[in-house]
């Protein structure tokens, strides 16, 4: 009888507690954004970097945008196993969660001076599909320019937006990719100091340079995205800074 009392608190409890212990642990380089509400449009960030078994801040507190109708849960490191509103195409929020970081995609031939990263120069025949109908969606794409498939046009990365020249990968919903649970997640430049956007993390462009300046793939960097609530609830599990040196807003 108490084994099986255990079984069923055991398995109530698990969708509401990430089940790996210690999720960063071989993480050297953290981003960190606070947003006051799940339908906040904006918040903080922050770079941390690991000194000795602790967290240490590596930057000022930025301000960033989230998506136009706030956040939504993800799908990476965390997230995905948490109750409540999760991320779709198309819904407008940034995925909340804890997710890796991917090349830096650019429509320049070189990173900014002193960056070391894996990096993609954006060519005119790239794409990444955003129709969780497409076989590809979620992933990017180079197209045979002598044969464009129809969807092409809508999917294409280089358009000549200045707030693409440069984007940094984060990896929601790429491991495994599940169709229609969100796509083309980055940071970017953002179009103005109040201006949203439909999911990504957009900053003022010189930070996001600091911010690409600052990443080295040997020190594994990953993003962490959560309202104030939710940092305050999950930092100790889920090994966060300390709050008394995060970017609470």
């Amino acid at each position: 009888m108490f084994r099986r009392l255990f079984c069923l608190l055991f398995f109530s409890l698990a969708g509401h507690f990430p089940l790996r212990a210690a999720p960063l642990q071989h993480v050297e380089q953290l981003i960190v954004s606070i947003a006051p509400t799940w339908d906040s449009q904006r918040g903080t960030l922050q770079l941390f970097q690991r000194k000795n078994g602790q967290w240490q801040p590596a930057s000022p507190v930025y301000p960033a945008l989230y998506g136009k109708n706030g956040l939504a849960w993800g799908r990476g490191l965390a997230g995905q196993e948490q109750p409540g509103l999760n991320k779709v195409e198309g819904d407008k929020r940034a995925p909340a969660g804890i997710f890796e970081i991917g090349k830096i995609y650019t429509s320049d031939s070189a990173l900014p001076a002193g960056a070391d990263f894996p990096f993609h120069t954006v060519t005119r025949n790239d794409a990444w599909p955003d129709d969780p109908s497409l076989p590809l969606y979620n992933r990017l794409v180079t197209i045979d320019p002598a044969a464009p498939p129809p969807w092409f046009e809508k999917q294409k990365m280089r358009h000549g937006d200045s707030a693409y020249r440069w984007r940094v990968e984060i990896r929601h919903n790429s491991d495994p990719i599940v169709p229609g649970a969100g796509s083309a997640i980055f940071f970017h430049i953002r179009r103005g100091p109040t201006r949203s956007s439909a999911g990504c993390t957009v900053l003022a462009e010189p930070d996001l340079v600091s911010l690409i300046r600052w990443l080295r793939a040997p020190a594994n960097p990953h993003y962490v995205l959560l309202t104030r609530d939710e940092y305050l609830q999950k930092w100790r599990s889920w090994s966060l800074p300390d709050p008394k040196i995060a970017p609470l807003p």
